[in-house]
């Protein structure tokens, strides 16, 4: 069993468990559940920098990347840099984010936020919708077909925006629809955690035009940006090389900076 199998495995434990203690209904009721989300598609669209910052405090590959910020800071940081959303990683045992950074996210900023979890049930998208996220991330490698359209429609139906994460070809043409908002090619091999650039190159060309094209993973330079952008790429997810400073804010602040001049 590879290290993406195992969090799949852990994580649909782990949401048959929290269905157990909290019921839909409740997560329906939550004061952030009426919200309209805000769009990261049209941010991206028009966006001088297409930079979709991360709150990230470790990862499997890195172990730890950042304990000793505060979440509030990092997204408050995130927005005055000018960053077109953040994303927030809401898994606990393999990345040591939570629900409640999305929360606080939430209350810090008016940008729009990406759930950054596996997603495996509808009962997570509730969870997304009441802790005020704007867009889930599906993961084309753990879902068939038939469950990204039922998630993503699902989704819909909640108002939130669908980032569909591929990897090949093969995932990437599974997985095509009219319910997805944006494909994010990722980089990082999740069995091997092998970073290539090339990865969203190659795919490029596959993705349509009406879907936002996001290039996830790996990202260290403006150098790389630029040459994504020729491949018709209008967002870029920027994590670790933000995270592990001890400024991100300032850090993404610089970036964007740089990526303008």
């Amino acid at each position: 069993m590879n290290i993406l199998e195992k969090i799949i495995v852990d994580k649909e434990r782990e949401v048959a468990f929290k269905k157990s203690l909290v019921p839909p209904v409740q997560l329906e009721q939550a004061m952030l559940f009426a919200r309209p989300a805000f769009s990261l598609s049209n941010a991206l669209r028009h966006s001088s920098s297409g930079i979709i910052a991360e709150h990230k405090r470790r990862s499997p590959s890195k172990a730890v990347i950042n304990q000793d910020t505060k979440v509030w800071e990092v997204v408050k940081g995130y927005e005055e840099a000018g960053v077109c959303g953040i994303s927030v990683l809401t898994d606990t045992p393999y990345f040591g984010g939570s629900l409640e950074d999305l929360l606080v996210a939430r209350a810090s900023v008016q940008t729009p936020l990406l759930r950054k979890e596996f997603i495996v049930d509808e009962y997570q998208l509730l969870e997304a919708k009441a802790y005020g996220a704007d867009v889930i991330l599906l993961i084309a490698a753990v879902l068939t077909r038939q469950r990204i359209r039922e998630l993503s429609l699902f989704a819909k139906d909640l108002g939130l925006e669908v980032l569909l994460e591929v990897h090949n070809l093969e995932e990437l043409e599974k997985s095509l629809m009219p319910s997805l908002d944006m494909l994010g090619v990722n980089n990082r091999n999740l069995k091997t955690f092998e970073v290539s650039l090339d990865t969203s190159k190659e795919l490029a060309a596959h993705i349509p035009d009406e879907f936002v094209k996001v290039s996830e993973s790996g990202i260290s330079d403006t150098a790389a940006i630029k040459d994504l952008r020729e491949y018709g790429y209008r967002g870029f997810l920027v994590g670790e090389n933000f995270m592990k400073t001890t400024d991100p804010g300032a850090a993404a602040s610089g970036f964007i900076k740089d990526l303008n001049s």
